[in-house]
């Protein structure tokens, strides 16, 4: 997932889409399909909290258990890929239209030249009930409740009543409260076929409920993120940004919004996803026109777009049962029998059903819908081959070490060179490390990468002191590398600022022949007298620990093949972008001997290193079983994929026929866990075994959770 290539010619900037709603996915989809062409920017950003987009058609049907979660979630990451677009995970904090500039969490700020809005809306008025919007962590909350207590759901409206049937069916007892004495389905022939279907589900209804009483969830209609309307932009009564027929913002010549955020003002209509997706093409015309044209110079012609008056409606009715004995209670919230799925049509002031070909079509219209964003490729291992980026990217051992011994260079295998030390015993250390880019966002690159490199002074014992930086950009305007250049600083700035370490110095680079961005550090740091770690020599007895998780090799190699889940990365970069810099005091509390980081050679070939350091009598068992993987790592690996270094790394393999039992984990998934190149990955430490235990209790109080003893040494 490198940065998208950048080229000099043509008119430029730098054109962010802020958030990941259906509008913006039809957008990159079709740029990704070529169906329209992609606007002639040196950059394009999508903003989003989320590695993934949940398909609100969908989403009653997954709280059904009708469609796993996966069914309805539009890989963000794998689209932007395909589309030649940078994917940036961060949430939003605030826009300054005046500086053009987004305001992220935690992260610098980001410019723009050019924005389209596709945020969302959130829950209006949620009164300390659950809110079903942001989507996400609703669905979380609806996956966390396995028991199944009452709920009540405050709200009339469509969304309510297709969450409360979707409820009723995993055997809930599901409770309307209606703020007067209808609902509020669009038409008085929705409301009473709306009233049927819950009467029917055994759903109470309580009307005119205090705003008082307690409630578990709130579908409570929605309004536009407060931070829209703090910018100081035209915004109707529910905070939605208020927007020209060509959904230009009124009075931004340069700010676009679509979506549940934004309404036309000469065509009010209630936030729906029909309307989002029928946007989609007007966007993507504009948004290209407007890149088109001169630099400050707006665009001569827009395309205007205008909602029907009614939108179709289908509202799925989950069954209108439960997964409960058809035997039990049928009275009010009691247990009723589970059937079909039906679904009824609401359009203008027509209602039809419920009926299962209802049902039929809208599982038709939502699984194409989903369709439309699959990679061209399936998932039977028929994707490109890509080389791998990040540590992966760096030469086989077998290469490296020949090199070496020919030239007369170093051969000692330690994670860090000793380059002074002190009277008093104080060692200076220095290392250096750096790969092509991991991950499109270039702050985060930065950040993983000096994380990365910060890795190899922890694994002595080292605490870091300082570090320079090369940066090699992509060839596009000078705007754009300064602006390249600024986010890769303050990525690297990100980590150092944290470890009290300045960045002292660095150089930089232009690429050329459609290279794109790399960075590398050199690093320094000191390890009191008697308090650094070598690689070995291992002591038998001793415990070996893993700090956390491997399998960042194969997620990300199947990332760029688009065969690994969004969610998977998500947790991935969650676990990667977490400093081990805690990890040196802990360990050396405990009585850390001899430790490493592994890397691109993976644990087996590190851990080589280490047994290449101890006399020829030790051997290591390791527990198979007990080595932590990411999640979706073993599955990849069972499925045939694989980094490209692996190959290369395989050669480590003939270790387990000489120093190293691998007890409980002899498969081919588990074998390939051993030899995964790692970026960012974890540290192993060799302890007294008496002290292990506490080890483990102590990393994972610091928030290491998967921290485990994976082996120990022994004489053989």
């Amino acid at each position: 997932m490198p940065l998208p290539a950048m080229h000099r010619s043509g008119p430029t900037g730098h054109l962010v889409l802020a958030g990941g709603g259906h509008t913006h996915a039809l957008v990159l989809n079709q740029w990704a399909m070529g169906r329209r062409p992609k606007p002639p920017a040196a950059l394009v950003s999508l903003v989003s909290r989320h590695g993934s987009a949940l398909y609100s058609g969908m989403v009653p049907g997954i709280v059904a258990g009708i469609y796993g979660r996966d069914a309805g979630a539009i890989d963000l990451r794998q689209l932007c890929q395909r589309a030649g677009v940078s994917f940036l995970q961060a949430e939003i904090t605030g826009l300054d239209a005046a500086g053009r500039t987004l305001q992220l969490a935690g992260r610098p700020a980001l410019p723009w030249d050019w924005l389209s809005l596709d945020v969302g809306a959130i829950t209006a008025a949620p009164g300390g009930a659950m809110a079903v919007k942001p989507l996400e962590p609703f669905l979380t909350w609806v996956e966390s409740r396995t028991d199944r207590a009452p709920v009540r759901i405050r709200g009339g409206g469509a969304a309510a009543v297709e969450l409360a049937l979707a409820l009723r069916r995993r055997g809930r007892p599901v409770t309307l409260l209606l703020r007067g004495e209808n609902l509020h389905l669009g038409s008085r022939a929705a409301n009473r076929l709306g009233e049927r279907l819950l009467g029917e589900a055994g759903i109470g209804i309580r009307r005119r409920a205090p705003e008082t009483e307690p409630a578990e969830l709130a579908c409570t209609g929605s309004r536009a993120p407060g931070w829209l309307g703090a910018a100081g932009l035209p915004t109707d009564g529910a905070g939605r940004l208020r927007t020209e027929p060509s959904l230009r913002v009124e009075g931004q010549e340069r700010i676009f919004a679509c979506g549940d955020c934004a309404v036309i003002t000469t065509a009010p209509r209630p936030p729906s996803g029909v309307w989002a997706v029928r946007a989609a093409p007007t966007l993507a015309r504009n948004l290209a026109r407007s890149l088109a044209a001169q630099p400050d110079t707006p665009p001569t012609r827009l395309s205007s777009w205008k909602p029907q008056r009614w939108a179709l409606q289908l509202l799925g009715d989950a069954g209108k049962g439960t997964g409960l004995s058809p035997a039990a209670d049928a009275s009010p919230g009691g247990a009723r029998s589970l059937r079909q799925p039906g679904a009824m049509a609401l359009w203008g002031p027509l209602a039809v059903g419920p009926s299962p070909w209802l049902w039929r079509w809208k599982d038709s219209i939502d699984r194409r819908f989903m369709a439309r964003f699959l990679p061209r490729h399936g998932m039977d291992g028929d994707a490109p081959s890509m080389a791998c980026r990040g540590c992966a990217a760096k030469l086989p051992a077998a290469p490296l070490m020949a090199a070496l011994a020919q030239s007369g260079g170093p051969t000692a295998a330690e994670d860090a060179a000793v380059v002074a030390e002190d009277a008093d015993g104080t060692l200076l250390l220095q290392s250096v490390d750096g790969f092509p880019a991991l991950v499109s966002d270039p702050w985060l690159n930065a950040r993983l990468t000096t994380l990365h490199a910060c890795s190899d002074l922890w694994a002595c014992g080292a605490r870091v002191l300082s570090a320079q930086a090369l940066v090699t950009l992509p060839q596009t305007t000078p705007d754009l590398q300064q602006e390249l250049l600024r986010q890769t600083l303050e990525g690297i700035r990100s980590v150092l600022g944290e470890l009290g370490a300045p960045l002292i110095g660095g150089h930089t680079l232009e690429a050329r022949d459609g290279a794109g961005l790399s960075v590398a550090l050199s690093v320094n740091g000191r390890a009191q007298a008697g308090e650094s770690w070598p690689k070995g020599p291992l002591t038998p007895g001793d415990a070996l620990v893993l700090s956390r998780p491997l399998g960042t090799g194969v997620l990300f190699a199947a990332a760029m093949a688009g065969m690994a889940r969004a969610d998977w990365i998500d947790q991935a970069l969650e676990q990667m972008q977490r400093s081990q810099a805690p990890l040196v005091d802990l360990l050396r509390h405990h009585g850390c001997r001899a430790c490493t980081d592994i890397t691109g050679f993976g644990l087996l070939g590190h851990l080589g290193e280490m047994l290449a350091a101890s006399p020829p009598s030790v051997a290591v068992q390791l527990d198979g079983a007990a080595l932590p993987a990411l999640t979706g790592a073993l599955q990849l690996l069972e499925a045939g994929q694989a980094s490209t270094l692996a190959s290369s790394n395989a050669t480590a393999l003939a270790l387990l026929e000489s120093r190293v039992q691998v007890l409980c984990g002899r498969e081919p998934a588990q074998l390939g866990l051993l030899i995964d190149p790692q970026t960012c990955g974890p540290l192993l430490a060799a302890l007294p075994a008496e002290a292990a235990a506490a080890a483990v209790l102590s990393l994972r109080d610091a928030g290491f959770a998967a921290a485990t003893v994976v082996g120990r040494v022994l004489e053989e």
